[in-house]
């Protein structure tokens, strides 16, 4: 019987305790001084703080009630001061106020700011689809980020390469962790071809928090983006006048992924390539006329058109006029030698 008086009493006691707490007012002129005023504390870990209850209203201290409300862990008093001490904080929420009554049994009591913190457990990248990429196409890279809290100082970053993209940040006051999807928009060129993709995810918790502040990274997504095939010749060429006889040489060349393949149309047979170039040797004039390369890819098939003419080489009528011409001084040699020697 005495026993379940003592605990109606306990129990009164830490009730009225509570009473005190939750009914205290924050706006009186010698408030509880917490040290440190913000404490941000890792999941698990060890936790503390000091309160100097007033300077002289909560005098004599026998006169008044002075304590901290706490959800867990220990507390001490020492006059004015009380200290509290948990081994492993493991409250999401907690909210410990430190209080007293003054002579007039007026309450007074200040909180103290705790944020409890768990970085990611992990953090990955990935695209809204698989297999390769098509340039000018818009596509959504996903940042899974799981179990942080608290995701309120979340701050997600998108990368390519060393280049950010830009950033992201947890949009809930859920205290608790939580998995979380983050996206980014963005339209593919052929510079992303082989370009590496990542995110990181970054609790900034404050001056009173890690510093620097904890950082998880992804892993690397490597990007393959399928474009062209783009010309590197121009797709309407002047047209080519040739000497018959000659050897004809046509390059046809383009950039893309996967490789281009080059296929070759010809006013003859005569011709052969090796892909990109083409050889005509001797050329004559059935061998006049247009020549397509068709180039082709999974995406698309562009053509170049040479218009070529051949023309007769000058080397016979150069032959015919030196020949006349020294005809013509052979035979002017001969008259001026059988002339003077008339006249001798």
């Amino acid at each position: 019987m005495f026993s379940s008086c003592i605990f109606l009493v306990t129990s009164f006691l830490i009730i009225l305790q509570c009473f005190h707490a939750s009914a205290c007012g924050a706006n009186c002129p010698d408030k509880p001084v917490l040290t440190p005023s913000r404490l941000v504390v890792k999941y698990g870990d060890p936790a503390s703080a000091t309160c100097v209850a007033c300077q002289k209203d909560c005098l004599p201290v026998n006169e008044s009630v002075i304590d901290m409300e706490v959800p867990v862990g220990e507390r001490s008093t020492n006059g004015t001061t009380v200290n509290w001490t948990v081994d492993h904080l493991r409250l999401w929420d907690s909210d410990p106020k430190c209080y007293y009554t003054d002579k007039n049994d007026k309450q007074c009591c200040s909180a103290l700011s705790v944020t409890v913190y768990q970085p990611p457990q992990s953090v990955s990248i990935s695209l809204n689809q698989s297999g390769p990429l098509t340039e000018h196409t818009e596509y959504i890279l996903q940042c899974s980020v799981q179990k942080v809290a608290p995701i309120q100082n979340l701050v997600v970053t998108f990368y390519k390469g060393n280049t950010q993209l830009g950033t992201m940040h947890g949009d809930s006051t859920q205290k608790t962790p939580v998995n979380k999807l983050f996206t980014w928009n963005f339209n593919t060129s052929k510079e992303d071809n082989g370009a590496q993709f990542w995110c990181d995810a970054k609790l900034e918790l404050g001056p009173e928090g890690p510093q620097p502040p904890p950082v998880v990274k992804s892993n690397y997504l490597t990007a393959t983006v399928h474009y062209g095939p783009e010309l590197k010749v121009s797709a309407d060429p002047p047209p080519i006048t040739i000497t018959r006889g000659n050897n004809l040489n046509l390059t046809c060349l383009a950039e893309g992924n996967p490789e281009p393949s080059y296929r070759w149309t010809l006013p003859s047979n005569k011709g052969y390539s090796s892909g990109t170039s083409l050889i005509v040797q001797s050329v004559d004039y059935q061998d006049e006329g247009q020549y397509v390369c068709t180039v082709s890819s999974k995406l698309k098939t562009i053509h170049v058109k040479f218009n070529v003419q051949v023309k007769a080489s000058i080397w016979p009528y150069i032959i015919v006029v030196i020949v006349v011409v020294a005809l013509l001084l052979s035979l002017i040699f001969f008259v001026y030698k059988r002339n003077r020697s008339r006249t001798n």
